[in-house]
């Protein structure tokens, strides 16, 4: 789940403001659902006043997005809820918690958490692979700047026995650029200095070890790229001046994201299951076909050697086709 401002020009959009990214628009808080095996899927939306904040509304939000989640993969199946250090606070977590989901919530460097980290041992650190590590094949390692460790936590402290929440602070450390430049031009240092990237997450120990949790919360920035793929589509402006309209504008522009998905799921082409809506678009929505009519009937001529032929077919076969029925 995350958020993120729609830019808006004009001084008729209502609800219309400067938010944290300090650029004029309105807020569209958004929670998806990804498998492996497909791409992901959009299960609930808000439309927001742009100036605030990001936590308005997501306790509500985590919610409906964790039925509708249990809904479409079934009450057996475990779901992780990711977050950004936005919504790190009691309501979205326990939201999640309460829906029966586990959490992945990237957490702010406050003092608790910053004594937590200082209490991990220099041999708890593990190498990962992290962009630009190399597979060491004699030690069968990762040489990477990148390591992680993990200690146990509980979260809200602060807060009443019922409302806090114990589980796993994982820590990812990666040294600071700024004091490498330091060093090069001169500045000698006593000692290494690392910036640290800390979340707090539920998943059990033996279900996802320290470097396989980590792993999967980064996977949380995959909805930046729904972001994007939104607004190079039906979020590239908001048509009305109304906050309603616009908000049912954001719905539209949802069933018709997931619409696509669908579409492109149903090709059983690997090339489509995980495109964007622009790729589906231009290479199953807008056919290069010529529409012809003879004895009232319906033609749709192909063109000759056309590369997705055998997708766009199987899409229509899957569509059109009457449902089966069971033989008596």
């Amino acid at each position: 789940m995350d958020d993120t401002i729609i830019e808006v020009h004009g001084y008729a959009k209502q609800g219309a403001g400067f938010g944290y990214t300090r650029v004029r628009g309105l807020n569209a808080l958004i929670a998806t659902v990804t498998t492996p095996a497909a791409a992901p899927l959009i299960v609930a939306q808000r439309l927001r006043k742009g100036a605030c904040g990001s936590p308005r509304g997501a306790k509500r939000l985590v919610g409906d997005a964790v039925k509708q989640t249990r809904r479409l993969l079934g009450e057996g199946s475990p779901v992780l809820v990711r977050m950004d250090s936005a919504y790190y606070g009691r309501d979205a977590v326990h939201a999640a918690i309460t829906g029966g989901a586990a959490v992945s919530v990237t957490v702010r460097l406050d003092p608790a958490v910053k004594t937590a980290i200082a209490s991990i041992p220099e041999g708890a650190w593990t190498t990962i692979k992290y962009p630009n590590a190399i597979f060491d094949e004699t030690t069968g390692t990762w040489v990477s700047n990148a390591e992680v460790a993990e200690v146990p936590y509980t979260a809200f402290t602060s807060r009443k026995k019922a409302d806090q929440v114990t589980g796993r602070l994982v820590v990812r450390r990666i040294p600071d650029v700024h004091a490498s430049k330091n060093q090069a031009a001169g500045q000698g240092a006593l000692f290494d200095l690392w910036r640290f990237h800390a979340f707090f997450t539920t998943v059990p120990a033996d279900q996802l070890d320290t470097v396989a949790v980590d792993v999967t919360h980064r996977g949380h920035a995959i909805i930046e790229q729904v972001h994007a793929d939104l607004k190079a589509s039906a979020l590239a402006h908001l048509p009305s001046g109304r906050f309603t309209a616009n908000s049912a504008w954001l719905v539209l522009a949802v069933i018709t994201f997931n619409l696509t998905r669908a579409a492109a799921a149903l090709t059983e082409a690997p090339e489509l299951v995980r495109a964007t809506t622009a790729t589906v678009r231009r290479k199953l929505i807008h056919v290069p076909a010529r529409v012809a009519s003879s004895a009232r009937r319906i033609t749709l001529h192909l063109p000759h050697a056309w590369p997705w032929q055998q997708a766009w077919t199987h899409l229509f076969d899957r569509v059109a086709d009457p449902p089966v029925t069971a033989s008596t």
